[in-house]
């Protein structure tokens, strides 16, 4: 009897202690893979931060990125905020699909007409879990590195998305009456890979 009681102790203590190395190890290894954020990284990587906010807080990227179904307007020719005018919805399509589609007054290219309704190809709203309208730097930065809340990608991937995206390319090409997002498409592209590269560090 009191070998059997040692023995299945035994087995307990074994199981324990194999277990204790594997969490050890496990550990180990995520010490390994993680890197070292230093505080000259995170101070660089907090300006670039700084500029790739400037973009996404901007009107031309805000009006869309709403957390409903409806654009906003907004910026210096507009005064206050206010939702898009004639009571558009772009619905759970984000085209308009369920209402009015956009593309009945977005083309796609703008026409050249100071304040007419401005085109890029395949004109929408983004999804509402891109929705930044409203919220703070932090509180964008989160959702920016989040791969359930861009689109599962990952910061390289969200460089390629800006670098490629036509719909995107229309912030800096607006049409005229309208301010053109800060930077270029290339540099917030690029700020997005040195940024990845301190370690994304969030305000």
């Amino acid at each position: 009897m009191r070998i059997a009681i040692f023995g299945a102790l035994t087995g307990v203590l074994l199981s324990a202690g194999a277990m204790a190395q594997s969490s050890t190890d496990e550990d180990a290894a995520a010490a390994v893979a993680a890197p070292v954020i230093t505080a000259e990284d995170r101070e660089k990587g907090l300006e670039i931060w700084g500029k790739i906010h400037q973009v996404l807080a901007h009107p031309r990227c805000t009006n869309c990125h709403t957390p409903d179904d409806r654009p906003r307007w907004s910026g210096p020719n507009y005064g206050k905020p206010r939702v898009h005018g004639m009571n558009i919805s772009a619905g759970d399509s984000r085209i308009g699909a369920e209402t009015l589609p956009c593309s009945t007054c977005h083309g796609d290219r703008n026409t050249g007409v100071r304040h007419a309704p401005p085109g890029a190809p395949h004109w929408q709203l983004p999804p509402v879990e891109f929705a930044w309208w409203g919220k703070s730097a932090a509180e964008i930065c989160a959702q920016v590195k989040d791969p359930d809340r861009n689109g599962g990608r990952s910061l390289g991937e969200i460089a390629k998305h800006v670098d490629h995206d036509a719909l995107l390319h229309w912030a800096w090409t607006p049409g005229l009456g309208r301010e053109p997002a800060p930077f270029s498409r290339d540099e917030l592209s690029a700020f997005f890979l040195a940024w990845e590269a301190t370690g994304a560090p969030c305000p």
